[in-house]
């Protein structure tokens, strides 16, 4: 044999020799970890990795190993936590050791960090939320922006006269202008082909964040340093940066520091009381990348919730019947309902509460990952060790919910009629990483989804069988993206 054929198998050998040390290496350092299914060296279990089928896998591995079990990503455990319990303990009774991300490139490689899920998370997310909150925002409160959105949403919907009509694209522009209103400044009509360009693009990249290709790119992050696979992948990113980009700088020149008008006017002043410092949390990057960050989260989401409710309300004709009697009751038809009338709404709010049970919209939280090494429940957890709380099983736990699998608005109600608030309810996670834009999209589905009801009934084309919840639930997306409705409008009583 040739030297140079020996020599080839030398180098081979060692490298195997190399990667198979590091294996056990690796697998030593995690012995302590849950249980779960035996990982393929080098791979470890692609086979349960795949997003789409998250429900179905973790349901059936829960089952098989516990509340607790570990996946693997190549080389890097995953852990799994199942059930109301181990996830209230993980992220509520030690929210601090539960509160790190990893870095998915993916996510980190746009925006070098300067957002609410890097790792500047702390001051930029408690910004974010308190801005959010603050009701003195501009000249008008955030209820008033999404009550006055609500007059043009059931204008838009009354203009389809009962015919079928798919509700997503209006429903998406009402919740597109109200992030908007508060981020900008700025409301489009809902014909205006600026807003339906960057509705399509917010689809797009949260479409995109789930693609093979973004999957491929954070197993190998090599991937995004070939100069064509960022511009190919980040495309709907891209543009949505440059969409925010352009109020940026807009404000920037029109910024008044004595009436600052909406979120970015908050955030320009915010970076002119933090320039004097070396290392900012607050810059243009963080400016950028937060707006992009609330525009296209909030935007995607809810609007997804509200055609689901309408698509449930009109497969349970009672609950309808119900939600739009007590609004009658109380409001007549003097003023769409506000958040000062939820106390006098419970039933109204235990179908909007119910709705998102039921949609189950994120069943798999982002990825948390744990500060310090840490003993929890039995196994220690090494520094680093990737999270993912499973809220699907936190939503339909039969331990916390009666009837788990029906739409059962009766679960936020006591036995008196009361609204009652569950503990096991986290559509939007919990602990420190809680949605940032949770209260914002509490107030809209409330608002929209009772203003729509009180006008109109909402009711399924001709020839269209009612379904289940458990049936609506299984087919969702489909549900989301393509069914169609009729909105007839109601006469409702007067004083």
């Amino acid at each position: 044999m040739e030297f140079s054929a020996i020599l080839a198998l030398l180098v081979t050998f060692l490298i195997t020799l190399h990667f198979l040390m590091s294996w056990w290496r690796q697998t030593r350092r995690y012995r302590s970890l849950p249980p779960g299914p035996t990982p393929l060296p080098f791979l470890g279990t692609p086979n349960y990795m795949d997003q789409q089928t998250a429900v179905k896998n973790y349901t059936m591995l829960s089952q098989k190993y516990g509340p607790m079990f570990t996946l693997w990503k190549l080389s890097e455990p995953v852990v799994v936590l199942c059930g109301y319990e181990v996830v209230s303990d993980a992220l509520q009774n030690h929210a601090e050791e539960f509160s790190a991300r990893p870095i998915v490139p993916t996510l980190h490689f746009p925006t070098e960090g300067y957002d609410i899920n890097g790792p500047r998370w702390r001051p930029l997310r408690r910004f974010t939320i308190t801005t959010l909150r603050n009701s003195g925002m501009g000249k008008k409160t955030m209820e008033s922006r999404v009550l006055e959105e609500a007059t043009y949403l059931n204008q838009e919907v009354a203009e389809t006269e009962g015919k079928p009509f798919n509700p997503l694209h209006i429903l998406a522009s009402a919740v597109g202008n109200i992030i908007s209103l508060v981020l900008f400044g700025e409301h489009f009509d809902y014909k205006d082909p600026k807003l339906h360009e960057l509705m399509t693009q917010i689809s797009g990249h949260i479409r995109s964040i789930l693609s093979p290709s973004h999957m491929l790119c954070n197993v190998f992050p090599f991937l995004l340093k070939l100069p064509i696979v960022p511009k190919i992948i980040f495309k709907e990113q891209s543009y949505l940066q440059n969409f925010v980009l352009k109020y940026i700088e807009e404000h920037k020149r029109t910024l008044n520091p004595e009436a600052p008008r909406d979120f970015v006017d908050h955030f320009l002043l915010k970076i002119k009381d933090m320039e004097h410092e070396e290392d900012p949390d607050f810059c243009d990057l963080s400016v950028l990348n937060v707006g992009v960050g609330l525009l296209s989260a909030g935007a995607e989401t809810t609007a997804s919730t509200l055609k689901f409710s309408l698509v449930l309300i009109a497969h349970y004709p009672d609950v309808q019947v119900k939600v739009q009697q007590e609004i009658d009751d109380v409001l007549q038809s003097l003023r769409p309902p506000g958040m000062k009338d939820r106390p006098q709404l419970p039933y109204t709010n235990a179908v909007v509460h119910e709705v998102q049970r039921v949609l189950d919209l994120a069943p798999t939280a982002l990825f948390h990952a744990v500060t310090k090494d840490i003993q929890f429940r039995g196994y220690t957890l090494p520094k680093g060790t990737i999270i993912t709380p499973f809220l699907t099983s936190v939503l339909f736990d039969p331990t916390q919910w009666e009837t788990p699998e029906q739409f059962n608005p009766g679960h936020f109600l006591d036995e008196e009629g009361r609204f009652r608030n569950r503990v096991a309810f986290m559509p939007f996670s919990a602990g420190k990483r809680i949605c940032a834009g949770e209260n914002m999209a509490r107030m809209e589905l409330f608002i929209l989804l009772s203003a729509v009801l009180q006008k109109f009934t909402i009711k399924l084309p001709p020839g269209v069988e009612r379904r289940d919840a458990k049936w609506l639930n299984a087919n969702k997306g489909e549900m989301i993206a393509f069914a169609e409705l009729c909105a007839v409008p109601r006469a409702v009583p007067t004083m």
